[in-house]
């Protein structure tokens, strides 16, 4: 367990506030200043200043938060592989971004329980955004996403490759075409998944390398449920720029139509994401054993 005014520090340091933070930690206001002083006189550094009700890192408590979040999550790894070393039943947290927690990872770990029965797999579904939080704060063990992560600061192996598409009812004008134009699409009944998704970000990306400004990406509706985008597009009531993966068994139906951009397509990775050293057996046969059955 991380040394508690280590943790009271982090705590401090994510919340900018020391009555929120006795608040989480479930302590008193001048214990969290005490635990705070005792760094302070340790290190002989001032760790925050003070701007109206809001504790700021200071440069000296930036190196330290730093080396704390490596330390709270070497603690994690430890408690996780202590506990799993000679358990019969081994128990592991995996976190996935939507589409793939949603549409692939299912069947993968179906699969890997048949072959594994001693196996506990905990699966975490959220945006890219969220899953990379938490694996940062040591919450899951691993993450499997497809949006924008800091490829310095983790461990990330390809999965495989996925396409986002315009996909419309069959009852849509736009189904009838061969093509569309974008600035068609971006003016019409675009419903854009939520802020923090890996599909929005990168489809925002995109655009951006375009030079097309964010006035032009309104959106008709915006919606964090890949379901019910979908559901959306089988009423005909809007189209979106979603994963190919996720609809499938719409394409296969007929009741969704994928319509090529005119000069615009958008490719994407699924990567498998994970700290460095940081229960690397798991890791390396999960991975070996998704590329096994892909």
């Amino acid at each position: 367990m991380i040394d508690i005014r280590l943790k009271t520090f982090m705590t401090v340091a994510e919340l900018k506030n020391f009555t929120r933070a006795s608040e989480k930690l479930n302590i008193t206001q001048p214990a969290v200043s005490q635990h705070i002083r005792f760094l302070e006189e340790e290190y002989d550094v001032k760790l925050f200043t003070r701007q109206g009700k809001e504790a700021k890192l200071t440069g000296e408590g930036e190196i330290l938060y730093r080396h704390s979040k490596e330390i709270h999550l070497h603690y994690k790894a430890l408690e996780v592989e202590l506990k799993n070393k000679n358990a019969i039943n081994k128990t592991y947290k995996i976190g996935a971004s939507m589409t793939i927690g949603g549409y692939i990872l299912p069947a993968i770990l179906g699969k890997y329980k048949r072959v594994h029965k001693n196996t506990k797999l905990f699966l975490q579904v959220s945006n890219t955004k969220n899953i990379i939080e938490k694996l940062s704060n040591g919450d899951i063990d691993l993450a499997i996403v497809e949006g924008d992560f800091d490829r310095n600061k983790f461990i990330h192996k390809k999965l495989k490759d996925d396409e986002l598409v315009l996909a419309v009812s069959k009852e849509h004008q736009f189904a009838k075409r061969a093509e569309v134009d974008l600035k068609e699409v971006l003016k019409g009944e675009l419903i854009l998944r939520e802020k923090g998704s890996g599909t929005r970000n990168i489809f925002e990306k995109r655009l951006i390398e375009l030079k097309i400004i964010n006035s032009e990406l309104s959106g008709y509706m915006e919606i964090g449920s890949i379901s019910a985008i979908k559901s959306l597009i089988n009423a005909n009531l809007g189209y979106s720029i979603i994963s190919k993966e996720t609809i499938l068994n719409e394409i296969k139906s007929g009741d969704i139509k994928v319509v090529p951009i005119k000069g615009f397509k958008i490719y994407r990775e699924f990567n498998f994401v994970y700290i460095k050293d940081h229960l690397q057996d798991f890791f390396e046969e999960f991975f070996g054993f998704y590329k096994s059955v892909k």
